[in-house]
């Protein structure tokens, strides 16, 4: 392990970086009747303020994790730490919906500058035994910008003054942005170096890494569909749930704070694939739990799926870069895609279900997808231990 008191002090920067940046994508989801009325628009027109974000960070992925390759990392950072700070007060300033949403998606292609190629530089820069702590550090800022974006938009901020939540964001992200290009250590570079021989096809061909990205697919592509229709569950018979209670359940989110580090060292203990298939079955349990129709068993249900899909999010992505010496920021950019656009497809198909068999659609839906992460995560675990041959 690095010396400890740097370590802590990367930590705390890279942590800071990461939540400054998530809490940007998430800022406008619980002010949208907000924002719909106030510019006279309709609810698909309010929603494109959040989707047309995460579209700008699925288009610039990819090749923002090929410069991670290619050129420094600090001055991509600082770069898109600038621009987005910048669209923040646009959007804080503007009248006009067309000029929110074409801001929102180009802060969008520019936040990767601050995720997928943090993720290479930690993986460039620290020796293997710290890198999966540090990984897990990365996935809990992850959940704690995702959560403090909905607490800075709705509660921290009166909802119908949203504009001063960007100003507040913003503010946030530029002091991250210089901390973090001024503090961070200068990144290792090879003594030799090699030409890069790993693009994005020949990624996609090794089945060991394929496989990891397969887990952020179906792990995402579960917990976004969970979240995303259980206030419906909720709300509906026999719960009756009221709006401020079933908000509330979503601070089963700050699992994942603690869930993310200690996953990270939990796998240097016993293996990222033993820790992954422990989450994929955490993460199942938890969700069959949910099929109890009481309040109290379906929040603590939500706290242990968000600690079995985090600890499955941080194996995962320590997994990855472990299995790397080169292309580490081409590998981090497809797993951030794989990740996303789980999500989405998770929503999307979730919605046709729960419409044709309710919350026990889901459940149903979500244990298939859990296998994925499961049988990874027992073959990683069988691979270790020479019982399989490495596929």
């Amino acid at each position: 392990m690095v010396e400890t008191r740097s370590f802590v002090g990367l930590q705390f920067l890279v942590f800071s970086l990461v939540t400054a940046a998530f809490t940007t994508i998430y800022i406008t989801q619980p002010v949208l009747p907000i924002i719909q009325r106030e510019f006279g628009v309709g609810e698909i027109w309010a929603s494109l303020t959040i989707s047309a974000v995460i579209f700008g960070i699925a288009l610039s992925n990819l090749p923002l994790g090929r410069a991670a390759d290619r050129f420094p990392i600090k001055p991509i950072i600082i770069t898109g730490g600038c621009v987005i700070t910048l669209c923040g007060l646009v959007c804080a300033l503007t009248g006009s919906i067309s000029v929110l949403i074409a801001t929102r998606f180009f802060q969008g292609l520019f936040i990767p500058c601050l995720t997928t190629c943090v993720a290479a530089y930690l993986a460039k820069t620290l020796p293997k035994e710290s890198l999966n702590v540090a990984m897990g550090s990365y996935v809990s800022a992850t959940v704690a910008g995702g959560l403090g974006g909905r607490l800075l938009g709705g509660f921290i901020h009166p909802p119908l003054h949203w504009r001063y939540a960007f100003v507040t964001a913003s503010v946030f992200l530029l002091l991250a942005t210089l901390a973090a290009y001024f503090f961070l250590p200068p990144e290792k570079k090879d003594p030799t170096p090699t030409e890069e021989t790993l693009g994005f096809v020949d990624l996609l061909t090794r089945p060991d890494l394929l496989r990891v990205l397969s887990v952020a697919f179906s792990a995402f592509f579960v917990f976004s569909s969970v979240f995303n229709y259980l206030p419906f569950y909720l709300a509906g018979h026999p719960f009756g749930a009221s709006t401020e209670a079933i908000t509330f359940t979503y601070f089963a989110y700050l699992v994942g704070i603690v869930a993310g580090p200690l996953a990270g060292r939990l796998s240097n203990r016993i293996g990222n694939g033993a820790t992954m298939a422990m989450g994929a079955v955490v993460f199942g349990v938890s969700l069959a739990a949910t099929l109890i129709t009481t309040i109290p068993a379906v929040a603590t249900s939500l706290t242990a799926i968000c600690a079995g899909f985090f600890s499955i999010h941080a194996a995962a992505a320590g997994s990855l870069n472990r299995r790397l010496e080169s292309s580490r920021g081409r590998a981090n950019s497809l797993y951030v895609l794989f990740y996303y656009v789980g999500g989405f497809t998770g929503i999307s198909l979730s919605g046709y279900v729960y419409l044709s068999y309710g919350w026990i659609g889901i459940v149903a839906l979500g244990a298939i997808m859990l296998a994925v992460p499961l049988a990874s995560g027992l073959w990683e675990v069988l691979t270790e231990r020479g019982r399989v041959g490495r596929w």
